[in-house]
């Protein structure tokens, strides 16, 4: 039997941390948590990384969090140092990224006087104002009860779906002596492998038995581990894949049975084949088929025959469309199983009797991926953005780490972008927040040292987080960003342009943003791009560099980005709103 052993509450939250493996913890310290970065350094074994601002330092852990499968870890003081986090705790939890957010508190004896930052019930409740953003929200109750209250939120943050949860340490409960045995990991959370076995069995026989199916692959795929066990079933099927926006390259999309994206940004083979309304039997696995990935609900979307709908969330079956099958679990455990069953099948069940691989292969032929494919080939300047991506694409390694972040960018990488091995492209669609891939590529690049880490952003996106380059100089890490400078906000412009025409323009700026010059001023190397061929030549030499470098590519405004289901989205709501108020 293990001897209990004393220890201070602090101390004990720093224990449970190296348990679960932890590396990093991404913040900025304040004088509520100045005790939490003591027992760290005390301790040893994890290191402090010092954002610019708490928004980043989440993106930061949802970044490592997203490139490693394991847990993100960010911390602020009380007050605005929480508040300032909420947008990438929130971020997390609409993807399903585990994090673990420690805050700061005051002194419980000071509860109520109008202490500094006082973060309580008493003032502005920030355990309360997290409740909605995490899984779990909780301040520590007595320092006695740090050990349960960790295990707990550990065990929320890396079971189910997973998510972001937040504890709230109270400032002179931080030192206080206790007694702990520390319990391993594999004690008080296991890796749920169920599955509805019946379940299984019939979307075995849907599959083997469809004449024209189809898989939408989901976010969930990546979260799971699951790309090899969809690829194996695909193949043995031949069954045409298309992922959702948040999940391409969940399925290589240089393999012949890749139709890339469906939703935001879509490649048009995919439209053709999912929205043909030929389809028998869908497959959708870990995808939430909310708007992003559905062409904005497309009705056409739901098969002849059957749905298959694989997701660890039962509250994600059959929201959206009707799932004939409905198999809750974990997307790899329940795709191994109906790889098996589908084995067994087909040694007596007539089929499979699905497209040819001659008839996938004249299908592709035949429809284009791309809009405007002249236009990656592009001589003209400004640079037109898909001229970006092509060059971005023949330079970088397939297993470039590549975070794109909100905005225009994020189109034009899902449309031209062909993403070739799992888990390599990283974009958070749940909230589309702005400023993410910006921070996010730096976590990744921690997670993964030995893969390269580029974010593709917008010149509105690197405003809002690019003082987080000025955290990569500081750690000397060899992370680019290809900086989009087409003066604003850009996805919101076209917006206004597709909506309203020239009436009113609210989302330029009156100036662009010198951003070589700001990427100068945090450290980096900095490289303008103003021609074609300039911006794989810029990135050819960022590889090599060994360092932080920041690429400005100044691209053409009016090119319109491939967001026309998103606009189309817009018109069904307008015109729902005018039926309704005709009713009226």
């Amino acid at each position: 039997m293990t001897t209990a052993k004393e220890t201070t509450a602090v101390r004990l939250l720093v224990e449970y941390l190296k348990g679960e493996g932890v590396e990093y913890v991404f913040g900025i310290p304040g004088g509520a948590l100045i005790n939490f970065y003591e027992a760290m350094y005390d301790l040893g074994g994890i290191k402090a990384v010092l954002a610019k601002h708490e928004g980043g330092a989440a993106f930061m852990a949802d970044g490592y969090a997203r490139a490693s499968g394991k847990l993100g870890v960010c911390c602020s003081t009380t007050g605005p140092g929480v508040t300032n986090l909420i947008t990438g705790i929130a971020c997390a939890y609409a993807d399903s990224i585990p994090l673990l957010v420690i805050t700061g508190q005051v002194s419980t004896s000071s509860f109520g006087k109008g202490a500094f930052q006082e973060s309580s019930c008493h003032g502005v409740d920030v355990v309360d104002m997290l409740k909605p953003v995490t899984k779990s929200s909780i301040m520590i109750p007595s320092a006695e009860k740090t050990g349960d209250v960790i295990r707990a939120a550990l065990r929320t943050a890396m079971s189910g779906r997973r998510g972001p949860v937040h504890i709230n340490f109270p400032m002179d409960f931080m030192k206080r002596p206790v007694r702990y045995c520390v319990v391993p990991s594999s004690k008080y959370r296991i890796t749920s492998g169920q599955f509805d076995r019946e379940a299984i069995k019939a979307a075995s026989r849907e599959l083997v038995n469809a004449r024209r199916p189809a898989i939408l692959a989901g976010s969930g795929v990546n979260l799971a581990g699951a790309c090899e066990e969809l690829k194996k079933l695909a193949e043995k099927l031949n069954i045409p894949v298309a992922t959702s926006p948040k999940a391409k390259g969940a399925f290589p999309e240089n393999h012949l049975l890749s139709l890339g994206v469906l939703g935001f940004g879509s490649s048009l083979q995919a439209e053709k084949y999912l929205l043909s309304g030929e389809v028998d039997v869908l497959l959708t696995v870990g995808a939430s088929l909310g708007e992003a990935s559905t062409c904005g609900w497309d009705p056409r979307l739901q098969p002849q025959k059957a749905l298959i709908q694989i997701d660890i969330d039962p509250q994600e079956i059959s929201k959206n469309y009707s799932a004939t099958h409905g198999i809750l679990g974990d997307a790899r455990a329940a795709l191994k199983e109906l790889n098996f069953q589908v084995e067994r099948d087909v040694r007596w069940l007539a089929g499979p009797e699905g497209p040819s691989t001659q008839q996938i292969r004249d299908f592709k032929a035949a429809t284009p991926r791309w809009l405007d494919p002249e236009k990656m080939d592009s001589e003209t300047t400004p640079l037109k953005p898909q001229r970006v991506i092509r060059e971005l694409q023949e330079v970088l390694p397939a297993d470039t780490m590549l975070f794109v972040d909100a905005g225009t960018s994020v189109f034009w990488a899902f449309h031209y972008f062909c993403s070739r091995e799992p888990g390599n492209f990283f974009v958070n669609t749940g909230l589309f927040s702005m400023g993410h891939g910006t921070a996010a590529c730096i976590g990744g690049k921690l997670a993964r040292p030995g893969s390269n880490a580029v974010a593709l952003v917008g010149d509105a996106a690197f405003a809002m987080n690019g003082m987080e380059v000025h955290t990569a100089v500081d750690l000397g890490l060899p992370v680019i960003w290809l900086v989009l400078n087409n003066g604003g906000c850009g996805m919101i412009y076209h917006g206004e342009r597709m909506l309203f025409g020239d009436k009113f323009t609210c989302s330029l700026y009156g100036k662009k943003l010198d951003i070589a010059g700001i990427a100068k001023g945090l450290g980096a190397r900095a490289f303008l791009a103003t021609k074609p061929g300039e911006v794989k030549a810029c990135l050819q030499e960022a590889l090599k560099s060994g360092g932080p470098c920041v690429i400005e590519a100044e691209v053409d405004l009016f090119e319109t980005p491939p967001m026309g289901n998103r606009m189309k989205t817009f018109d069904k709501i307008a015109a729902a709103e005018l039926v309704k108020t005709a009713q009226t």
